[in-house]
């Protein structure tokens, strides 16, 4: 870097430049976005770009020379220099870490081999850990050294002389006590903890349940790895629920709303040429029975009305079980509780829909006969959607599958051709 200024800057002051930044970079204004940055020191430089999203600071830090790169990751928290290092290509990432100091190096390594959406994938390895042998004096000058080299200090965990995690001190308690007390005899043995595989969504889970600040990270031999802070959380739970709602509709999770229409192009089209052959089969059950459609003309007018209103029933059910599966509300076993229920909502939403339908459908035709049709081809498609918007979610779980896959496009799918077959089946049998 050229000499850089070695001021310290604000919280507002970092954000307003990491705003700054990104500004610059929708602009294609790269070299002063570089000129900005690199005028920081390499502590700074990192701060800045950990305020920023992940994408924009890839951007950002793959315009720098790798010696400048390589002396600002190693300036930012483990957790957030590997987030950023994994979107760039192997080959950048290869350069970056030959660059660093191997003792970096060898860290961002380490957390680069745990998958991104686990607790190993989210936890800094910058931990207080304090051996059990010392005393509550000792401990706190040994937090005074330590300190400024881990990312939180409201909790301190008690390891043994192989790291297996022994218990948790509060601050509090530390100062409080009386200096010559051993700390494994203040500490708290019975520690929330969650293993370096545990989902990230499970971790989520455990932070809204129990309120914490941070939760340590083990090993399997509980040997003590880390530690998830609750802002990695927050930005999990943010992740989380962008790619279900993305995925609920057929669309990568990598589709930004700025993206380079190239690139929404070839994410999207594929699940639009399955929704396009769905329709062709809701198009095939529709053919089956044009003789009835071109005797009684207003089951082609009813058609989108049964077919719709199924799809946004199937859509309330698949939203809630999908939503209830990501927050740990809906576990195993209890799927037929959601089906029985859905299908209670499913009978009760249709008698109710059937009814207000069947009256406007005799109202306007004057045939008692077609709103009996309607209110029956309302009851069953509800039915179906309240079942199938059940089902998919539940059945894409059982077999490993995300269960927003996509859910949304295979319900209509279901709504649309049985929406089609009772109308039209119900109506050439009973309206001749």
């Amino acid at each position: 870097m050229t000499e850089p200024e070695r001021q310290e800057l604000t919280e507002q002051e970092i954000v307003q430049l990491a705003e700054s930044l990104e500004e610059k970079l929708e602009e294609s204004k790269e070299h002063e976005a570089v000129s900005a940055l690199t005028e920081l020191s390499p502590e700074m430089a990192g701060e800045v770009l950990g305020r920023m999203d992940t994408d924009v600071s890839t951007e950002l830090i793959s315009h720098l020379e790798t010696p400048d790169a390589a002396e600002i990751l190693q300036e930012m928290p483990p957790d957030e220099a590997v987030d950023l290092m994994e979107e760039l290509p192997q080959e950048e990432q290869a350069e970056l870490l030959q660059q660093m100091d191997p003792r970096e190096a060898k860290v961002l390594q380490d957390l680069a081999s745990y998958p991104s959406d686990t607790a190993g994938g989210l936890m800094s390895p910058e931990v207080l850990a304090l051996p059990q042998h010392l005393t509550v004096e000792q401990a706190i000058q040994f937090i005074r050294r330590e300190a400024d080299e881990k990312e939180i200090i409201y909790y301190t965990f008690v390891v043994d002389p192989e790291r297996h995690l022994r218990g948790v001190l509060s601050m509090r308690d530390l100062i409080l006590a009386d200096p010559k007390t051993p700390v494994e005899k203040l500490a708290i043995t019975n520690v929330v903890k969650v293993n370096a595989s545990t989902d990230s969504e499970e971790v989520a889970r455990l932070f809204a349940v129990h309120n914490f600040l941070a939760l340590p990270v083990v090993d399997d031999e509980d040997r003590l790895l880390g530690i998830v802070t609750v802002d990695d959380v927050i930005d999990t739970i943010r992740e989380e629920g962008t790619e279900d709602m993305h995925r609920l509709v057929g669309v990568s999770p990598e589709d930004k709303v700025l993206s380079p229409w190239h690139e929404s192009f070839k994410r999207r089209h594929p699940w639009l040429l399955i929704n396009l052959l769905t329709a062709f089969a809701a198009a095939a059950v529709v053919s089956l029975f044009q003789g009835t459609i071109a005797k009684f003309t207003a089951l082609a007018v009813l058609m989108p009305i049964i077919a719709g209103q199924g799809g946004n029933a199937g859509s309330q059910t698949v939203t809630v079980v999908v939503r209830g599966m990501a927050l740990g509300d809906l576990h195993l076993g209890e799927g037929r509780i959601v089906l029985f229920k859905e299908l209670v909502l499913g009978i009760l939403n249709g008698l109710v829909m059937g009814a207000i339908v069947a009256g406007a459908a005799y109202l306007w035709n004057g045939d008692p006969t077609l709103g009996i049709v309607v209110a029956l081809a309302m009851l069953f498609n509800l039915i179906v959607a309240g079942m199938t918007g059940a089902l998919i979610p539940l059945g894409l779980r059982f077999i490993g599958a995300d269960p927003a896959l996509a859910s949304t496009i295979i319900l209509t799918t279901f709504t649309d051709i049985c929406g089609f077959f009772f109308l039209l089946g119900l109506g050439s049998i009973m309206l001749k």
